[in-house]
This record gives C-alpha cells, sequence and structure tokens, in this order.
C-alpha cells in the first residue's frame, strides 16, 4: 500500500520472530482534547495522518491514510486486534473465520456464517449478497481499481479479465505504432464467491493463499459496499450518501480541512465502542502537525518536522514513537522515460538493456546511510532490495537477507549500502555511465545526460530527501529538477505514467512476499513504473528460468507480460512452499534487473500520540486504531 510518509503486519501466530521487532504501542503527549478538566475522560479525540485523501471507496483507496480511516468506517470479515505485544487476526462480521475445505484441484472452499442483526449506519440490512457484491465489484475491470488484482487468488477472477483481439486497431499516442483492440471475453464473468442465503457466503479461494488468506479478509479492498449507494460515483465524497457498516458513520467532511467521524449506534459491536468521536484533520504541514500536537488540539499527528526529530525524542520520550513497519521507501523511474542521450543508435531491446544499466549505476550514487542518519532520523535501515525487512522467507529467515547473490557479491540484496562501499559505487557508476554520455574528465562532469524532473509530494521530509538526491547528481552533471504535488494530486500523477522519476513508498498488504511482487504485473493498478505499457509493451528484453527450482515456467527475449507476469501467476499456483519462495525471489531478480525500482531505506513509522490516550494501537502496515480507546485529561 502506498505510503503517504504506504503499505503491514504480523500476525501473532507463527510468526513470533517477527513480532520481536514491533516496538510496544504507546501512550502519547498534547495537554488535552477541547476543554475537558484535568482528570477528566473524554470521549472525542482530534488526529492528523495526512492531508485530503485521493479516495475512500473501500475498492479505490490505495494509501495508508485513506485505508485508517475506512478501517473505522467499515467492517469486513476479519479485523486487526492487539494481543500482547502483538496483533492477530480476528473475526468481524462473521461469527469465525473457519478453515477451508480442500476441493481436491488445488482449491478450497471456505464457508462464513455472518453475525446476527449486522445492519448498514442508516439502519437497512447488511447480508451475504453484500459481500458478494462488493467483491464483484473490486475485483472487476468495470472499475479497475488500483488492487482489483488482489482477489486473483479466488476462483473466477481471470475469466473477469480474459480478453481477446478484436480485429481493430487504434495508434498508441506515445510510440505513434497501431495496436490491436482488446476486448474481454466474459463480460458477464463472477468471482466464484456466492450468497447461500442471507447469512452465508461461500468463497473458492486457490490453496496457495491459504497462509495469508484471513489476512486478506482484514484488507480494506474486501469490505463491504452497498450498490444502490455506490451507483453514483461520488458517493464517497459527501456524508450524506457515505453510508457504512463499521464502527463509525461519516457526520462531516469539510474537505482539505477535516473529516468528522461519530460512533455508529448500528454496528453490532457499538457497546463496547469507547472512543465516540474522531475528527481526522487534514494537513501535510508537519510544522503546523506539531504545533497543534503541542498545544493540545490534536492527540496523534503522524508526521513531524524533519529537523525537529532529535529534539522531540529528548523533549517528548512518552510520546514520541518509532514503531517497526513492514515497507520500503524508494525512488522509481517511469520505465517508458528516455534518458539515452540525443542521437544514440540503440533501438529496441539493446536500448532498453542500456537503460536498465544507467538506471542502476545511478542508484549506486546515493548515500543511505546519510539519508538515515541526516535527513529521515527515525532508526530506519538502508535497503538494498525492494522485499522489506522483517518478511520471512521459506525457512523462518528472512527475505531481504537471501534477495540477490551475496555468494558472488559479498554483499546482501542488489547493492551494497555499507558506508565502505561508497567510493567504489561511484567508481563503477561513472564507470557505466561512461559508456553512454560525454565525459569532462577535468571537470569530472557528463554534458549530455538528460535533464531530469523528480517527483514528490508535499512533505518536508520528502523535499530533504529530493534535494539530497539533486545535489548527488548535479556533482557529476546530471541536471534533476525537482517538482511537488498534493497527496491526492501525486497519486494519480505516478499511476498514469505523467512523471520520468518520483518518490514512492511501500507497507506490506499482508505477511508473504508477494504483497510487494504482484504490484508490478503489467495489469495492477500500482503499476506506478508503467511495466508493460506504451512503448515498453512490446520490448522482448527479458527472460526467465524457474526449471531449476522446480518450475516449469522457460521464456527467453520475452516481454514483460510473457515472463514477470507469467512468472507471479506461476508462484500464486504454487502449493508448494519452498517452490513458491524460490520463485519469489526470481521474481524480484527479474524486478531488480530492470533498475527502475532504487530502494533507500526500510521504513519505520515516526508518529507522536497524547501519552493519555490508552487503547489506541498501530500495526506494521501504518493502520491506526481508536475505536476502543480512552482519553483522560
Amino acid at each position: 500500500m502506498s505510503q503517504l510518509t504506504r503499505r503491514n503486519f504480523v500476525k501473532t501466530v507463527g510468526l513470533a520472530g517477527l513480532t520481536s521487532m514491533l516496538a510496544a504501542c504507546g501512550n502519547g503527549g498534547g495537554s488535552g482534547a477541547g476543554s475537558a478538566a484535568a482528570g477528566e475522560t473524554v470521549d472525542s479525540i482530534s488526529v492528523c495522518l495526512a492531508s485530503e485523501p485521493d479516495s475512500i471507496d473501500p475498492a479505490l483507496n490505495s494509501a495508508v491514510d485513506g485505508a485508517t480511516m475506512i478501517s473505522h468506517l467499515f467492517a469486513g470479515l476479519a479485523k486487526w486486534e492487539k494481543d500482547g505485544k502483538g496483533f492477530k487476526i480476528v473475526p468481524d462480521c462473521v461469527t469465525e473465520l473457519p478453515k477451508g475445505e480442500d476441493t481436491g484441484d488445488g482449491k478450497l472452499t471456505y464457508t462464513y456464517t455472518l453475525r446476527d442483526g449486522l445492519k448498514w449506519s442508516d439502519g437497512k440490512d447488511l447480508t451475504a449478497n453484500d459481500f458478494v457484491y462488493s467483491w464483484n465489484r473490486a475485483a472487476g475491470p468495470v472499475l479497475s481499481g488500483d488492487y482489483n488484482y488482489m482477489f486473483d487468488q479466488i476462483d473466477g477472477y481471470a475469466a473477469m479479465w480474459e480478453s481477446k483481439e478484436t480485429g481493430e486497431t487504434k495508434k498508441n499516442e506515445e510510440t505513434g505504432e497501431d495496436e490491436p483492440v482488446l476486448e474481454f471475453v466474459n463480460p458477464d464473468a463472477k468471482l466464484n464467491v456466492t450468497a447461500k442465503d442471507d447469512k452465508t457466503l461461500v468463497v473458492v479461494a486457490s490453496k496457495s493463499c491459504e497462509p495469508y488468506w484471513n489476512e486478506l479478509l482484514a484488507f480494506p479492498t474486501f469490505f463491504p459496499v452497498r450498490e444502490d449507494i455506490v451507483k453514483s460515483d461520488k458517493w464517497a465524497t459527501d456524508p450524506s450518501t457515505y453510508i457504512s457498516n463499521g464502527a463509525y458513520k461519516m457526520t462531516a467532511w469539510d474537505h482539505n480541512s477535516v473529516i468528522t467521524v461519530q460512533k455508529n449506534d448500528n454496528y453490532y459491536d457499538a457497546d463496547a465502542v469507547t472512543m465516540k468521536e474522531i475528527q481526522f484533520y487534514l494537513s501535510d504541514d508537519a510544522n503546523n502537525m506539531l504545533s497543534n500536537f503541542e498545544n493540545g488540539t490534536w492527540q496523534l499527528i503522524d508526521d513531524v518536522p524533519t529537523n525537529e526529530i532529535a529534539s522531540l525524542k529528548d523533549k517528548y520520550p512518552d510520546e514520541f514513537k518509532v514503531d517497526g513497519q513492514l515497507g520500503t521507501y524508494y525512488v522509481n523511474w517511469n520505465v517508458n522515460l528516455e534518458i539515452l542521450p540525443a542521437g544514440t543508435k540503440l533501438t529496441g531491446v539493446e536500448a532498453e538493456n542500456a537503460r536498465a544499466e544507467i538506471r542502476k549505476a545511478i542508484a549506486l550514487l546515493f548515500d543511505r546511510n546519510h539519508i538515515i542518519n541526516d535527513i529521515a532520523q527515525g532508526g530506519q535501515v538502508p535497503a538494498s532490495s525492494f522485499v522489506a525487512m522483517g518478511m520471512t522467507d521459506a525457512d523462518g529467515s528472512q527475505f531481504y537477507e537471501n534477495a540477490g547473490d551475496k555468494k558472488k557479491n559479498g554483499y546482501i540484496g542488489y547493492i551494497d549500502v555499507s558506508d565502505k562501499s561508497l567510493e567504489k559505487n561511484f567508481d563503477s557508476a561513472i564507470e557505466t555511465l561512461k559508456k553512454y554520455y560525454k565525459y569532462d574528465e577535468k571537470q569530472k562532469t557528463f554534458s549530455d545526460f538528460p535533464s531530469l524532473t523528480y517527483l514528490y509530494n508535499t512533505q518536508e521530509s520528502h523535499k530533504m530527501i529530493g534535494e539530497y538526491l539533486q545535489a548527488a547528481l548535479s556533482g557529476i552533471g546530471i541536471n534533476i529538477k525537482l517538482e511537488n504535488q498534493e497527496w491526492n494530486t501525486f497519486l494519480n500523477t505516478r499511476k498514469n505514467g505523467d512523471y520520468g522519476i518520483a518518490r514512492n513508498g511501500w507497507l506490506a498488504d499482508y505477511n508473504y512476499p508477494m504483497t510487494f511482487l504482484d504490484m508490478w504485473t503489467t495489469q495492477s493498478g500500482n503499476n506506478d513504473v508503467q511495466f508493460g505499457k506504451g512503448a515498453h509493451a512490446s520490448v522482448k528484453a527479458y527472460s526467465i528460468d524457474t526449471t531449476d527450482v522446480g518450475g516449469d515456467l522457460k521464456v527467453e527475449n520475452g516481454t514483460w507480460a510473457e515472463t514477470y507476469d507469467k512468472l507471479i501467476e506461476a508462484i500464486k499456483a504454487e502449493t508448494d512452499t519452498k517452490k513458491a519462495y524460490a520463485m519469489m525471489h526470481k521474481a524480484e531478480d527479474l524486478l531488480m534487473s530492470t533498475g527502475c525500482i532504487c530502494p533507500l531505506y526500510f521504513y519505520t513509522d515516526l508518529y507522536m500520540v497524547d501519552k493519555n490516550l490508552k487503547g489506541f494501537f498501530s500495526i506494521p502496515l501504518g493502520y491506526k486504531f481508536f475505536t476502543y480507546s480512552t482519553l483522560k485529561k
């Protein structure tokens, strides 16, 4: 999930090794909520996570701040619950989370019984058919939500997206070439999700997703919406039409200022909800956040001024929190950005291989230890791979520790991020770039590298990192302009491929490395790099061979869709755990070979919370939970 400052979480059972990485959820610091007298318990809090959300439609949201709000407003089949110092998945709208029944063909059938008396916030009954409708809506091509691929483990998904050529062509505006027009083969196809009756939901899913299936059920994209409500495109922007089924209902939205949610008396567990009102203030100004926290107006802020971090740690030892997160902060390139010098004679596969080599060389120029120690300052760890620290491998070790070729290279991952490697990395990068650009040996600069623009969303820390990257490249003659956009605009610019280079961040959506890998398939709504799209769609520059780890897939000189997409498909169909993990390493190898992903560091979660707020917790995907909290002033 996209990280504003997205992406995940640790299941208590079977993940003891990971639980130890999580800092205990904190208590925190401002001086008050409203005008409450000292010692008085208040049931309304004000918090600030981010600026105006791009969307809080469960099927369209792809950001952590939106997911936190949605998790308070909606209830799915499962939810996250604090369990000591860890977290666990528990039933939400259902009486239990049963194991699937083996169908004998690589699939499992899950049968869920909904709780009695489930209702929407307007008092209407919620039924199993609401889940059937919602999942098909979120998974299908009509909506084409960013997270539609999260449903690809459910039987029927492939049929929904199967397409064929119509025989007609249309001109690609990017390449100027004619491309075939496609149409969906099964426009009426549905997921194999059925309502046996109003209270019984039956789901047929792949056996391979069994280890993280319940975690998917707690993910916002799987939450129900009501068909008569969501027929309006604007339903999720207006409190009068924002009908939900969770612990809260939206009562006001002053756009670009504050979203107010209040306890939903129709929620099945309403009697246990202790925090009756939450005001989600909307801001991306870290100084404004800190001021409102220090004067007691806001009880939680999800960002702080970067230049204040050191002093805040000392000034607010109980309020300033650094929690563990399963995520990676990185820079990504638009794969279709032309970075070869004007007049190059390289074309086709040769040209793409050259671009990949150039992008990887650029990644060597950045001092990740400087970024974490002098800019981010939150206990982050330099990242040498994309799949985040904390994700387990087949043998229980950490996935990132087995990335790349340590035996051959002498370091973990795809880049040596140690301090001692800086000079070696720099020299290697310069030698590579000399192959393609004019280099002034006296000035030690390149003269014909195309100018670049680095896109980031408005936030001080992102700006400071951008300025460092800019300085690092300008030192060798590469000009890079910085451009910032508001959060919701930024998300769509990146998603649409209207950029050259951009900051990015991803937090896991479930505890399995696939959450960092399937987002890069051609049709994924989170494929910001634009792999397999535009001019890149026809580039046959990739090869994959899984036969050495027991797989069947072997493709030489294929397109992204013919290699990476097929590899992800094969992994998701693989029920042998060892083989699946080995193939996921191959997927990351292929992804990193493009140079389009430049990891900088593995995330931690920095925030400040009132020390008198009890019952609040935050999980490693970045979600904050206030439902069962209390605040005594």
